[in-house]
């Protein structure tokens, strides 16, 4: 199936298996009042925030107000993106994180039905094995606290964590086995599109949110119109609309980090997933 990119009045309604949405950490300047205006004016349904800068953690003030704006201009929160990276799974660690239970309380003020953590600071390859036995055993502790308040954790697919490959993220999860545990995906830097592919059918059972771009051959910071990406992203939401669950499809980074280029971007998502319907 070739998604069209062109025509878009000709589409009344959109994929009900995708939403399409933004990550607030896109425009990290803007205000959150700012980032619910670009976004419903943009004709997405969604806005994954941010707790490093738009709602902080343990901030629930600031959380409750997102939340109150982002209802109020019809849209939903899709994910409370917290930045939590197991800091407190070492002692020796030079980086401290987030406290989980301000991520926790801020998520839950935010109405957040996930919470998207970094897993760690280093790539798999480097990991030990008392390290990743230390955040299997802390994810699961969270999971349980977050299913609590009827939230989920999944975790960010990046490099320098433990979920820098598919094949090491989908051992993560299986040696977690909790049902409020995933991943969110997007595709890999540094790698070809034929191998992105594979490894988002290698997790696609348990990934929930995908964050949306399109990089250039040399990548990150490369970043390029959503449209020049239309081959890659048609792959990659066929096999997520096979694979039959619901997912936000979230548009993170953006050309030139313009607000001009986001309008671009939304235009487009809206136009792949209205093809989809």
């Amino acid at each position: 199936m070739q998604l069209e990119t062109k025509d878009c009045d000709r589409f009344s309604v959109m994929s009900t298996r995708f939403k399409p949405g933004l990550v607030s950490i896109t425009f990290r300047e803007l205000s959150i009042k700012q980032i619910v205006a670009i976004v419903a004016e943009a004709g997405l349904k969604g806005i994954e925030w941010g707790g490093d800068v738009q709602v902080p953690h343990g901030d629930l003030s600031i959380a409750e107000t997102a939340k109150r704006l982002t209802l109020e201009a019809g849209l939903e929160v899709s994910a409370y993106g917290s930045y939590y990276r197991f800091d407190d799974c070492d002692a020796n660690a030079e980086e401290k994180g987030p406290d989980i239970e301000a991520v926790l309380d801020s998520a839950e003020a935010l109405g957040a039905p996930t919470i998207r953590v970094w897993v760690g600071r280093k790539g798999s390859a480097e990991a030990s094995d008392n390290w990743r036995q230390a955040v299997i055993e802390r994810t699961q502790e969270i999971a349980e606290k977050a299913a609590a308040r009827g939230m989920r954790i999944d975790f960010e697919y990046h490099s320098n964590t433990l979920t820098d490959t598919s094949e090491s993220t989908r051992r993560l999860l299986e040696e977690i086995a909790h049902p409020a545990v995933g991943t969110f995906w997007q595709p890999p830097l540094l790698m070809s599109h034929e191998d992105r592919l594979a490894g988002l059918k290698s997790v696609i059972s348990r990934v929930t949110n995908i964050h949306c771009n399109f990089f250039g051959q040399n990548d990150w910071p490369n970043r390029l119109a959503l449209s020049e990406g239309e081959a890659d992203w048609s792959d990659y939401l066929r096999a997520l609309e096979e694979n039959g669950r619901e997912h936000w499809i979230s548009i993170e980074h953006v050309k030139d980090d313009s607000v001009e280029s986001f309008k671009k971007d939304a235009a487009t998502l809206v136009q792949w997933l209205s093809a989809m319907a």
